[in-house]
C-alpha cells in the first residue's frame, strides 16, 4: 500500500491524518501514520488557558494513539531528526523516559508521501538571556511550567509579611498569545482568592506587556487594537509599546533605552520561527526563519513527494505576502493537502492554495472578546466585540473538534464538558 506519513499532530496535521485515515486507511487503500513527540493533542491557541490553570491538559488533551485507532491511521511517538529523500525514509530520534533511561530506539520509517506539519516555536531573535530567564508557550509542557511557577509566586506572596511586594510578571510580545495571557492572568487572580490563597486580588499583580511595535495586536485593524489596549489598561496591565527588549536578566527585562522592567516571572511570546533543525533539512529550500518553501500546491519547491502545511510552510499569496501563521491557515492547508494527496494518488491535477482570511478574534478572558470577521473576503471587515465575538471565538475551537470527531460526537463532548466544568474547580491549583 501507499505509505503516507504526517509529521506533527497540531491543528493541521491531526486534521489531515484523521481525514486520510477515514478515507484511505480504513479502506486499506493506504497506510497512514501520524508522528508527534507528545502523547496527546491540545489546540495550541488554548495554551494560555493551560498556563493560568483554566484548562487542564490531562483532562482536555486528546490521546493520539486512541484517536488513531478510532480513525483508521497509526501513531508513532517520536521526534523527526532526518529525511532521506533518496531512500524515501524519515528517522526518529531515540526516546528516553522521565528518568533518562532508553524507552524507544532510533527508528526509520519509509514513505511514499510525506507531510510536514511541525508548526512553529517562539523566536527570541538571539536576545541575550531569554532562553535562561524566560518561559515560552510553545507546548503544553511549557505552559504547565509557567503554571507551576505562577502558583509558587502566589503562594510566596500569600505568606509574605510585606505589604509592598507584588507578583511581578512581564510578557514580551503583544500578539494574540501575549494579550490573551494578560487578561487570563487577572481572571485567575480573582478566582484563586476563593480557593484559599491568601491576600490575592487584582491589586497584587504587577503585569507588564511589552511590544516593540507601535501598537498591540498588529495583525488586527487599528480600531480593534485600540479597543483591546483600553480593556487591558482598565484591568491594570502596564502596556508598553515601542519598547524593545535587549536582554533578560534574573531581575527583569532590560530595554533598548536602558530601563529595567522588574519581573520575577517572564514570558517570551514575540515572533515565531520553524524549529532550528528544519534549516535546510534534506537539502530542501528554507527561508530565514527555517520555514520550508512550498509551491502553490503545498509541495516543497524541490520535492513533489513532500507536502508542508501550517506554520512551518513558507507559502506566498498572490500579493507577494506570505500566508500568516494562524490556526485558520493550518486548517485550510490541511483541507487542500488532503484534496491534493488524493488527486496525486489518482493521477489528477493538483489545485493551488488560496488563503482565505476569515478575520481574527482575541479573547480577553471573561472580560471581553474583540476582533474582526471576514478579513479580506469582503471590502470592509466587520468589527465585533462582546458576547457575539465570544460566541464566534468559541465556535472556532468547535470547528476544529468537528474536523476531528464529527458533529454528533462533538455535541456529546460539549455536554460532557459542561458537566465537568460544573463539578470540578474552575482553576487547576497544583
Amino acid at each position: 500500500m501507499t505509505k503516507i506519513i504526517v509529521v506533527g499532530g497540531g491543528a493541521g496535521g491531526l486534521e489531515l491524518a484523521t481525514k486520510l485515515g477515514r478515507k484511505l486507511g480504513r479502506k486499506g487503500k493506504a497506510e497512514v501514520t501520524l508522528v508527534d513527540r507528545n502523547r496527546t493533542h491540545l489546540w495550541k491557541p488554548l495554551l494560555h488557558e493551560v498556563a493560568t490553570g483554566a484548562m487542564d491538559p490531562g483532562i482536555d488533551g486528546l490521546s493520539y494513539r486512541s484517536h488513531a485507532h478510532n480513525h483508521g491511521f497509526s501513531f508513532q511517538m517520536g521526534s523527526l531528526t532526518h529525511i532521506d529523500r533518496d531512500a524515501n525514509t524519515i528517522t526518529l530520534a531515540p526516546m528516553l523516559d522521565d528518568n533518562g533511561k532508553p524507552m524507544l530506539s532510533e527508528r526509520t520509517l519509509p514513505y511514499d508521501i510525506l507531510v510536514l506539519a511541525i508548526g512553529s516555536v517562539s523566536n527570541d531573535f538571539g536576545t541575550q538571556g531569554v532562553r535562561d530567564h524566560c518561559i515560552f508557550l510553545d507546548s503544553p509542557q511549557q505552559a504547565e511550567r509557567f503554571h507551576n511557577e505562577l502558583m509558587n509566586r502566589f503562594l510566596q506572596y500569600g505568606e509574605s509579611e510585606s505589604t509592598d511586594d507584588k507578583v511581578s510578571i512581564a510578557i514580551v510580545g503583544a500578539g494574540a498569545t501575549g494579550v490573551e495571557l494578560s487578561a487570563e492572568l487577572y481572571n485567575a487572580v480573582e478566582h484563586l482568592g476563593a480557593y484559599g490563597f491568601k491576600k490575592l486580588s487584582p491589586e497584587c499583580l504587577r503585569l507588564t506587556l511589552v511590544e516593540a511595535g507601535p501598537r498591540i495586536l498588529p495583525a488586527l485593524p487599528e480600531r480593534i487594537s485600540g479597543m483591546a489596549h483600553k480593556e487591558l489598561r482598565e484591568l491594570g496591565v502596564d502596556v508598553r509599546t515601542n519598547t524593545m527588549v535587549v536582554e533578560a536578566t534574573p531581575d527583569g527585562l532590560k530595554t533598548k533605552d536602558g530601563e529595567l522592567i522588574p519581573a520575577t516571572l517572564m514570558v517570551w511570546a514575540a515572533g515565531i520561527k520553524a524549529p532550528d533543525f528544519m534549516k535546510d533539512i534534506a537539502g530542501l529550500e528554507t527561508n530565514r526563519i527555517n520555514q520550508l518553501t512550498v509551491k502553490p500546491t503545498l509541495q516543497t519547491s524541490r520535492d513533489d513527494r513532500i507536502f508542508v502545511i501550517g506554520d512551518c510552510a513558507h507559502c506566498l499569496q498572490e500579493n507577494g505576502k506570505p500566508v500568516p501563521p494562524r490556526a485558520q491557515s493550518a486548517h485550510q492547508m490541511a483541507s487542500l493537502a488532503y484534496d491534493n494527496i488524493l488527486a496525486r494518488l489518482d493521477n489528477k491535477p493538483l489545485k493551488p492554495y488560496v488563503y482565505k482570511d476569515h478575520g481574527s478574534l482575541v479573547s480577553l478572558s471573561r472580560y471581553s472578546t474583540v476582533g474582526s470577521l471576514m478579513g479580506n473576503l469582503m471590502r470592509g471587515s466587520m468589527m465585533v466585540e462582546g458576547r457575539i465575538a465570544r460566541t464566534v471565538y468559541v465556535s472556532l475551537y468547535r470547528m476544529h473538534q468537528v474536523a476531528l470527531h464529527g458533529y454528533t460526537r462533538t455535541g456529546l463532548m460539549m455536554l460532557v464538558g459542561r458537566i465537568n466544568r460544573f463539578l470540578r474547580p474552575r482553576l487547576k491549583l497544583h
